[in-house]
This record gives C-alpha cells, sequence and structure tokens, in this order.
C-alpha cells in the first residue's frame, strides 16, 4: 500500500480538497492564489466574510484576557454579554441561553430540555417528537432522528430513535396539489399534522420541530402563509412544545435577526448557530422561554446535559463582536436589498431556462431547483449527479456554491442553494448569478466535470 498524501479524513475518501490558505472580505484564497467567492458562505456560516477586522481584533482582546474555563466552575464576561444581547429583551418570550459548539449540539439540548421540561411538569408520558420530512436537523443521532433527510438517515436506520415521526413538509413546489390554493394547502397540512397528535395521543407529544426557512435539504423552502401560525395553534391546544430550528435560516440570513419574525409567531425553544458566531470559532446555541427554565430551575434546579466546551469565552466573544456588527452596520437592511436584487438576478438570469423549474428563498438564502422537464417538475436522473458537476464546474469558474441532490426523497432532485456573505456588494451578487448561470449551461451542455 502506497503512503497516504493525508492524514486527515476528509468528506470523500477519495480525494483531497484544494487547500485555503487565506481569505479576504467574500473571498477565498487558494494554495495556488486562485480566489474563490464565497457564494454560500460555506454552509451559510460566514456571514461577515472572512478575516473580518474587528471580529479578529475582538479575539486577540479576549485571548489576552481569558481563553478557556470550564462552566461547571465559571462564567465569562463574553458569554454573559453575548446572552443579554440575544434575550435581554426576551425577543418572541425567549429569556435564556444555553451555549453550544454547533447547530446539532443546539437541536439535541433542544429536544432534550423539551423532554426534560415536561418530566419536571409531571408529564413524563411526553416522550415523542413530530417533525417533517426532508427536514435536517443536524448529524449527531438525535439531531438525525428528527431530521427528516432520507439519505443521510439511510445507513444510520437501526440507531435512531423511534421516538421521532415525519410529516409533509410546508414545501409548496413539490407538495401543493395544482387544484389547491395556498389556504388549501395550509389546511391540508394542519390537518396533517392534527391526526399524527391523534395517532400518537395528543397527551404523548413533547413537541413540533421545523425549519421556519428550510435548508440544505429542500433548498430554501419557505412556507405559504399562514402555516406556521396553524402549527403553533395546534402545538398550544395539545400542550405540546414549538421548536424552531434557525441553525442554517436565523441569525440575519432571511433580512430578520429570526426567521420566525416573518411568521407572526414565536417558537418557545429555538437552535441557532452558523451566522451567530460567522465561522470565527465553533458557537451555536439554544434559546429557551422562561417557562421552560423556571420550571426546571424550581425542581431538579440543572439542565441534566453538557458538553466540555459549553460557553468557550473566546466562541462567545467572537460571536459577540459578529453580533455587534451586524446590528451597528445595519447589515439586516443590506440582506434584505441585497437579497432581493440576487432573487431579480436569477430571475433575470433563470426565470425562462428551461431545465430551472423554481426560484426560492428569502434574504440572502435563495436556491433554484433543476428539472428535467418543467413543465411536468420531472427531476433529472439522479446516476447524473448533476449537482455535484455542477458545483465541480462553479468551483472552476471562481465560485464556491452549495449544491445538493435528492431535493424531493432523498434520492430525486437536485438544487443549488446560494448564501453570500452580508457583506457582499451588489457586483459581487451580479457575479454570482453570471458565475452559476455559465456552470448550470456548461453541465447540461456536457461542458462541465
Amino acid at each position: 500500500m502506497s503512503s497516504p498524501t493525508t492524514r486527515v479524513m476528509h468528506r470523500n475518501f477519495r480525494s483531497t480538497p484544494p487547500k485555503a490558505v487565506g481569505g479576504e472580505g467574500v473571498w477565498l484564497i487558494k494554495e495556488d492564489g486562485g480566489r474563490v467567492l464565497d457564494a454560500s458562505s460555506g454552509a451559510a456560516v460566514s456571514c461577515l466574510g472572512h478575516q473580518h477586522p474587528r471580529v479578529i481584533a475582538a479575539m486577540a482582546r479576549q485571548a489576552e484576557k481569558l481563553v478557556y474555563a470550564h462552566t461547571g466552575f465559571f462564567t465569562s464576561e463574553p458569554a454573559e454579554e453575548l446572552a443579554e444581547r440575544l434575550v435581554g429583551h426576551e425577543p418572541g418570550g425567549l429569556a435564556y441561553v444555553y451555549y453550544v459548539s454547533g447547530g446539532s449540539e443546539a437541536v439535541e439540548a433542544g429536544i432534550k430540555i423539551a423532554r426534560q421540561y415536561f418530566i419536571e411538569c409531571g408529564q413524563p408520558q411526553r416522550a415523542h417528537f413530530i417533525a417533517r420530512r426532508q427536514s435536517y436537523h443536524g448529524n449527531t443521532l438525535g439531531a438525525l432522528s428528527a431530521g427528516g433527510n432520507a439519505w443521510r438517515r439511510e445507513p444510520y436506520a437501526p440507531l435512531l430513535s423511534n421516538a421521532f415521526s415525519h410529516v409533509t413538509p410546508a414545501f409548496a413546489y413539490r407538495e401543493k396539489r395544482d387544484d389547491e390554493s395556498d389556504a388549501d394547502f395550509v389546511g391540508r397540512l394542519a390537518a396533517e399534522l392534527e391526526a399524527e397528535f391523534q395517532r400518537l395521543g395528543p397527551e404523548k407529544v413533547a413537541a413540533f420541530i421545523a425549519e421556519p426557512v428550510v435548508g440544505a435539504t429542500a433548498g430554501c423552502a419557505t412556507a405559504p402563509e399562514g402555516y406556521f401560525r396553524a402549527v403553533r395553534e395546534i402545538c398550544d391546544r395539545h400542550g405540546a412544545l414549538l421548536i424552531f430550528d434557525e441553525v442554517m435560516c436565523g441569525m440575519g440570513r432571511t433580512g430578520t435577526l429570526h426567521a420566525w419574525e416573518r411568521e407572526g409567531v414565536a417558537p418557545d425553544i429555538q437552535a441557532i448557530a452558523k451566522g451567530l458566531g460567522g465561522g470565527y470559532q465553533p458557537i451555536g446555541a439554544m434559546l429557551a422561554t422562561a417557562k421552560i427554565v423556571d420550571t426546571i430551575r424550581s425542581g431538579s434546579g440543572t439542565f441534566q446535559h453538557g458538553h466540555t466546551y459549553l460557553g468557550h469565552p473566546m466562541a462567545c466573544a467572537a460571536a459577540l463582536e459578529v453580533q455587534k456588527i451586524i446590528a451597528e452596520e445595519n447589515l439586516l437592511d443590506q440582506v434584505k436589498a441585497r437579497g432581493a436584487r440576487l432573487e431579480r438576478r436569477l430571475t433575470e438570469r433563470f426565470g425562462n431556462h428551461r431545465h430551472v423549474g423554481d426560484i426560492r428563498g428569502r434574504g440572502l438564502f435563495q436556491a433554484i431547483e433543476l428539472v428535467a422537464d418543467r413543465a411536468t417538475r420531472t427531476p433529472f436522473d439522479p446516476e447524473l449527479k448533476l449537482h455535484s458537476r455542477i458545483k465541480a464546474r462553479a468551483f472552476e469558474l471562481g465560485l464556491a456554491c452549495y449544491p445538493m441532490g435528492g431535493t424531493i426523497d432523498g434520492r430525486l432532485g437536485d438544487h443549488v442553494v446560494l448564501a453570500p456573505p452580508y457583506i457582499t456588494s451588489e457586483g459581487e451578487i451580479d457575479m454570482i448569478a453570471d458565475r452559476l448561470g455559465q456552470a448550470v449551461d456548461d453541465v447540461l451542455k456536457g461542458a462541465g466535470p
């Protein structure tokens, strides 16, 4: 056996990706000096782009004072200040923060605190969670059980919990019937959710969990007007909690700090990550209402959960500065403006494209869905691996985007997600649409990888 070229277990064991050696704003720099426009912020992470001087300086200041202190003994200044900024004004009733190191951990914490809350308020029979097909909530076993990404779940199915069941997603392009209005569609989905409560026993359901804007699995799918209000009403009527997974769509990505602000309802528990720290340090958080935390405080007094790097001072300091910049530079308004431009440019480039069936999203969280036939919405043969080829061709053209397969059912369907940094200029937005357009056309003409 020949010596390996790398000891790192990369995502694809058969190839080593190019090495990134630098970053500058929305650009990443390869070892050969080539520059790649980070049009997806990695995986909707780098909301402020790369090497933002204010965040780097904040991290350096914190490193000089305190790098790490275990939360079993101490809290820290940046952890307390960040929590006050996030929930000091109790948005939507969310009043407390539990820090973790990423999105999967945030979802796990949300599931666990929901379960513990019902134990401590005398309803231990509530042990079932309802989620949606074609959702994604993380890759740890609990979060993977909650998610409905069929492809990711399949190898680990024997290990996943049967405490989770899945209903139809609010994915209008694929799930709404031709003879249905949006209101009819919402009514049918609400009736299905109600039926699932009844099937399980309403008194046995702990929570319903959903992404307000579905991320990579379905490609920026937004819900019809009134859907989440209907969901909230069903949960409230049956005494279940509502958990929103905003790991990908939250913290400004869709133009409001919380994606749920556009839906007219707020959750009892929320998971955030990605845009919280912008990739400058690994950080996520679970937010919860005072009712949940106070119930546990007056009962056992402790959340029966934990990780070594909870509330890491360096991570909290980086995230705090990221959030200050977003607020002080009015970047939420810029996300709305740049998002509108991106949607317009995608519509100009792909609106009449014979192989683009849908353009969807909100803010700087947009996607196109590729189809073999627009009239019938027939997907391409998954054996073509169209999404992978578009990703590779776009990268050759200096564009990093986020294509995925299995849009429809885990096997069929191809889409491309775009989630550029909030600091992206108008010219760079135009460049994203142009380069993606060229990549799609090149691959469909057989010129791509």
